[in-house]
């Protein structure tokens, strides 16, 4: 049996992907190891350390544990990996064996984290390319509403109140204009994390000469397997590692602010927004007419995990001399399970933003249920040059307080207040005091935000 949702029957597609755990489960991670240990054995063929013959021997062997990862004999593999600590050493003797005489080159002048460390950067190259591919899909469906909705009235609110008006299309925009930021973060972050590792035992790469001549080994794997070359080992420096964890989590932030504004527009009281109607989703087993925001809700648990994972990938930071004694194993656990939420969460949002159901007409209503309080800084502010802003203050607040008490539209009190109806107007007061009339910015900045799409 699994433990933990990720890996679970029955909660594994709804917080994690299929694709994502092809990427990062154990069988592909041992496929990655093998792959790193054969682009050794090639790489070091061509700079002169490994008898061709033996390469390819080598390359043959890896093949058929890249292509099929369970021929190998993992109960051996288990019980091996248990006794060493670590699987790489179980693995090279079971390589070395399929590849006979040549096996005598297999890891040569490599240690164990060399080894894991290049799969782990394999799988982290793998894995942003379908985090790219869903955010690329995520951002499409948000521009999608920007530009539908541009237009469309509805409440500001800050502190859950009504604030001033915007537009939903203004809303979207702002979603948006987050995951354009992630998207440039991802390809900043991709040359300083997709780095070859190959050290050695402390990461001078001492067992295969003095200076110039032992870089060429790892120049030559980075060269095969399509990763950069380090200037120096990074094996006990694991900043690469740890970017790549915060920026998922910053995903992950991100997925769940939209997650929260879409969950509170949902509730029976706004009614603004909902989920795409699927017949039985977000079901309540006693009560028939709830509609429960399960991507929502689902979006609001990864992204809790995710935070919690970009605090243990930091500790996992702080190492002990050339080889860390623990913090690197807390990779294991942050890394995978990073990409994993992630993944899940970039496609409950793909799904909810590509279907979201908008109501316009309740974000009408929700805009004009406080009578035009709303708009009374634009009132407060269309007067001031005519009375001084603060006695405009003073005359708006009073008018506020009158229409509430009394549950009557601001402009009909204003309508009675010599002083702000004299200065300005019975039809400049109507125009203030029309939601529609105070946006700002806002369709213009949604125009910035699309530019180029």
């Amino acid at each position: 049996m699994s433990i933990g949702v990720l890996s679970s029957t029955l909660f594994g597609d709804m917080f994690g992907t299929a694709p994502m755990r092809g990427v990062f489960g154990e069988l592909a991670f041992l496929a990655r190891c093998t792959e790193a240990e054969a682009a050794l054995a090639r790489a070091q063929a061509r700079a002169g350390i490994v008898p061709a013959d033996a390469a390819a021997a080598i390359s043959k062997a890896a093949a058929a544990i890249i292509e099929d990862p369970q021929s190998l004999d993992l109960q051996r593999l288990k019980r091996e990996t248990e006794t060493v600590g670590y699987p790489i050493l179980p693995l090279v003797r079971q390589l070395a064996d399929r590849a006979g005489d040549a096996g005598r080159w297999v890891h040569w002048g490599a240690t164990t984290q060399d080894i894991m460390d290049t799969a782990v950067v394999l799988q982290i190259r793998a894995g942003l390319e379908l985090i790219e591919a869903d955010l690329t899909g995520l951002r499409g469906h948000l521009a999608t509403l920007a530009r539908r909705w541009r237009d469309t009235p509805m409440a500001g609110r800050t502190h859950l109140q009504h604030a001033l008006p915007i537009t939903f299309g203004y809303k979207a925009a702002v979603w948006l204009a987050a995951f354009d930021r992630h998207a440039t973060r991802l390809a900043e972050l991709r040359p300083r994390v997709l780095q070859v590792q190959f050290g050695g035992a402390a990461g001078t790469l001492a067992s295969l000469g003095p200076g110039e001549e032992s870089l060429a080994s790892r120049a030559e794997l980075a060269r095969e397997l399509g990763l950069a070359e380090p200037a120096i080992t990074w094996h006990v420096a694991r900043d690469g590692i740890a970017e790549t964890v915060q920026f998922l989590a910053l995903l992950g932030g991100s997925l769940g602010k939209i997650a929260y504004d879409v969950m509170l527009m949902a509730a029976t009281e706004f009614a603004e927004a909902a989920e795409p109607f699927v017949a039985g989703r977000g079901s309540s087993s006693t009560m028939p007419q709830k509609r429960n925001p399960i991507s929502c809700e689902l979006i609001l648990a990864a992204a809790k995990a995710l935070r919690q994972h970009a605090g243990l990938i930091l500790d996992a930071l702080v190492s002990d001399f050339e080889r860390a004694t623990g913090p690197w194993h807390a990779e294991w656990i942050a890394l995978p399970e990073s990409f994993g939420y992630a993944a899940g969460a970039l496609h409950q949002s793909e799904f909810m933003m590509g279907g979201l159901i908008v109501d316009p007409q309740r974000m009408a209503k929700n805009l004009g249920m406080t009578h035009g309080l709303i708009v009374a800084e634009a009132v407060m502010m269309g007067l001031a040059p005519h009375t001084g802003r603060n006695e405009a203050h003073d005359l708006v607040y009073d008018a506020c307080r009158k229409a509430i008490e009394r549950d009557r539209t601001l402009y009909d009190v204003l309508l009675e207040a010599s002083e702000v109806v004299g200065p300005l107007g019975p039809e400049a007061l109507k125009a203030l005091t029309d939601p529609a009339n105070y946006l700002g910015a806002a369709q213009a900045m949604v125009d910035r935000v699309l530019a180029g799409r």
